[in-house]
């Protein structure tokens, strides 16, 4: 799959805060958009989700793999998005918060296990299943809310700010377990971010926004 932006503006209450913007995510990309505060970076993320909020209003055309996001409700666009909370449903298990990710075609009470098991053991959890979220650690809430992101089978991933609120070491890890984790599935990415360092380990094209801010 490659996502692509073609001639993307958007403005809140009638100002411009960034575009034209064009950029190509090709599969197993990962695309860092950088900027100050307000110019608009995760909004960006969430006119390509269709949750754009209504004070905003954006010109130009989504596409993945030739076909106009735009087009699509939000349901059917089939984007992962990784915030910085990890968003895990407290009343359920880790298990159950996996399988709210699990795509409607996997059938079976067997079959959904299994496919939950399999990501825990990817991601050095296996046997978590079972497990109080409350009870994980930083490191394994984020692994956790990456892995119910996968398991819905997106066509593209948009990372908001997912490694901010985790210590350096931990950091460097997750971000690690992400990049490689989209670039093994080839998902064009998209990562939104303040710190150099994660555009550093994303390793591909870096866009600024705040350069749109005033031209």
């Amino acid at each position: 799959m490659t996502l692509e932006l073609r001639e993307v503006s958007l403005a809140v209450e009638g100002k411009r805060l960034f575009g034209p913007l064009s950029l190509t995510v090709q599969p197993g990309e990962v695309v860092t958009l950088m900027g100050p505060s307000g110019c608009g970076k995760s909004s960006l993320l969430s006119f390509l989700c269709g949750t754009l909020e209504p004070a905003f209003s954006a010109d130009g055309q989504a596409l993945l793999e030739g076909m106009s996001l735009l087009d699509l409700p939000p349901e059917r666009r089939r984007l992962g998005i990784l915030f910085q909370d990890d968003l895990l449903f407290l009343h359920l298990s880790v298990g159950e918060n996996l399988a709210f990710g699990l795509r409607p075609e996997v059938k079976g009470r067997g079959e959904r296990r299994a496919r939950i098991e399999a990501a825990l053991g990817e991601a050095d959890m296996a046997g978590f299943a079972d497990r109080d979220p409350a009870t994980l650690s930083g490191g394994q809430r984020a692994r956790a809310a990456l892995l119910r992101c996968l398991l819905s089978e997106p066509r593209a991933l948009l990372l908001d700010e997912p490694f901010s609120k985790l210590d350096s070491e931990l950091r460097n890890r997750f971000r690690r377990f992400v990049f490689e984790h989209a670039r093994a599935a080839d998902l064009p990415t998209l990562l939104v971010t303040h710190d150099p360092l994660d555009a550093q380990a994303a390793d591909g094209q870096v866009i600024t926004l705040g350069s749109a801010l005033t031209d």
